[in-house]
C-alpha cells in the first residue's frame, strides 16, 4: 500500500479541490478513494440506482453491473480511475464533499479502528505493532491483508476491510506488518445461545404449507420494497427499527411459504448497510420468528 504524503490531517477544513486532489494523490497510488459528505457518510444510492433499479445491490453492497456514473454505492464507488474522479457527476460529490475515505480491501489492508484510549491500551498489549494512524478520537492500526469487516468487535474496536470504507487522514507512520490471528479472531463471532436461523435460506421459509394467500408475486415483492425503504430510512434505533420490521414482514408473509433466500439477503442487505452485523440480522430474524411462532 503505496501511500502519497501530501495529504491534509484531520482537523483541518480541506476546500473541495483538496479533497480532489488528496483522491487523485490516492488513485495513482493504487488506493481507491471516495468522496464522504457531512457525518463521514458515503453518498446514496442516486434515484437511477434506487431500490436495486441498477442491477446492483443497494448502498454498500457489491454494485454488479452497474453502468451508473455517480459515486452512489458506498464503499463500492471506490475507484483509482482519474476519469470516473474528474466526471462530472462525481465533481458535484467532491464540491459538496467534507471528507475523503478509501476502502481497505480494495488496496489489500485492514484497517482496526480503536475509537478511545481504553482501546489503544488493550491494542497496545495484545496486537502486533504495525503501521498507525492518530484520528480524531483514536488510532487506524493498518495490517497488510484482508478479511471481512464487522463493526463492535470489542469496545471501542471496529475492523475496516472487505466491504467497507475508512476515513483517509494521512499516510501514517511505522512499518506495516502482516494480518495477525489475534486480528482475524476479532471477527469470528461465538455463536449465540439462542436457536438461530440460517443467514441464507435454501427453500422457501415453511413452504409446503398451502396455496400462498398473496396470489401474486407483485404483492411480497412491493412488501420487501417497503420493509427495505424503512430500514434505509431510520435515522436512530437501528436495532429496532430492523426487528420491528423483521417481525412485520414475517408476520404478514412468513406463514405461507412464500418468503425465499433472496427476499431474506434483501432485508439484510438493507440493514448491514445501515451499520448492522450479520449476527445481528440472524439474531433478530431469529428472535422474530420465535414470538410468532414460526
Amino acid at each position: 500500500m503505496t501511500q502519497p504524503t501530501d495529504i491534509r490531517r484531520e482537523g483541518h477544513r480541506a476546500s473541495p479541490d483538496e479533497h480532489l486532489r488528496t483522491a487523485l494523490h490516492l488513485a495513482a497510488s493504487g488506493v481507491p478513494p471516495l468522496p464522504l459528505r457531512k457525518g463521514k457518510l458515503p453518498f446514496g444510492n442516486c434515484p437511477a440506482c434506487g431500490r436495486n433499479a441498477c442491477g446492483g445491490r443497494p448502498n454498500m453492497k457489491t454494485p454488479g453491473p452497474c453502468a451508473c456514473p455517480q459515486p452512489c454505492h458506498g464503499w463500492a464507488a471506490a475507484t483509482t480511475d482519474p476519469h470516473v474522479l474528474n466526471s462530472g457527476p462525481w465533481m458535484a460529490a467532491w464540491r459538496h464533499a467534507a471528507a475523503v475515505a478509501y476502502h481497505p480491501g480494495g488496496v489489500g489492508v485492514t484497517v482496526v479502528d480503536l475509537d478511545n484510549a481504553d482501546a489503544i491500551a488493550w491494542a497496545r498489549q495484545t496486537l502486533p505493532a504495525t503501521r498507525t494512524v492518530t484520528t480524531t478520537r483514536g488510532e487506524h492500526w493498518i495490517y497488510r491483508g484482508t478479511m471481512a469487516s464487522s463493526n463492535a468487535v470489542r469496545p471501542g474496536v471496529d475492523i475496516k476491510s472487505l466491504m467497507q470504507y475508512a476515513r483517509w487522514l494521512g499516510p501514517g507512520v511505522g512499518a506495516m506488518t502482516a494480518l495477525p490471528d489475534a486480528v482475524r479472531g476479532l471477527g469470528v463471532k461465538e455463536p449465540s445461545p439462542a436457536r438461530r436461523a440460517p443467514q441464507g435460506l435454501t427453500a422457501p421459509l415453511r413452504g409446503g404449507q398451502g396455496e400462498c394467500r398473496h396470489r401474486t408475486a407483485a404483492y411480497l415483492d412491493r412488501g420487501i420494497a417497503m420493509a427495505e425503504q424503512q430500514i434505509t430510512a431510520a435515522g436512530s434505533a437501528i436495532h429496532a427499527t430492523v426487528y420491528r420490521t423483521f417481525l412485520a414482514v414475517l408476520s404478514t408473509h412468513g406463514g405461507c411459504g412464500c418468503l425465499t433466500d433472496a427476499h431474506v439477503a434483501r432485508l439484510f442487505t438493507a440493514a448491514q448497510a445501515k451499520g448492522e452485523t450479520a449476527r445481528h440480522c440472524t439474531d433478530a430474524w431469529t428472535n422474530a420468528l420465535t414470538r410468532l411462532g414460526l
